[in-house]
């Protein structure tokens, strides 16, 4: 009953910024905890970013601290991803998800809901 859509995504030289939006619809999102992920072709989806949909808490992946920012608007039903300092290995499919509790987590089990994707490709 929740859907979730990503925009924004696109190709970019290395170096370069790109920023990502989730709208959320369907449901009320209090008290909801959102995340992105990515995939590139015959990987796992892996965790990138969470943050605490109630509170301000947010969780990065050691592999994008400092460079990427999650922040949500929430009279937008909105969260964001900033990605800048692109690498090429960043190239992926970025999910937005969400899960109906406070707490974030890093997992992909943990959550409940997600987006349909968005194709990020950082060329060299």
């Amino acid at each position: 009953q929740v859907q979730l859509v990503e925009s924004g995504g696109g190709l970019v030289q290395a170096g370069g910024s790109l920023r990502l939006s989730c709208a959320a619809s369907g449901r009320a999102f209090a008290n909801y905890a959102m995340g992105w992920f990515r995939q590139s072709p015959g990987k796992e989806r892996a965790f990138v970013a969470a943050t605490s949909w109630s509170g301000g808490s947010t969780y990065y992946a050691d592999s994008v601290k400092g460079r990427f920012t999650i922040s949500r608007d929430n009279a937008k039903n909105t969260v964001y991803l900033q990605m800048n300092s692109l690498k090429p290995e960043d190239t992926a499919v970025y999910y937005c998800a969400g899960r109906p509790y406070t707490m974030a987590v890093t997992t992909v089990n943990g959550y409940n809901y997600w987006g349909q994707g968005t194709q990020v490709t950082v060329s060299s």
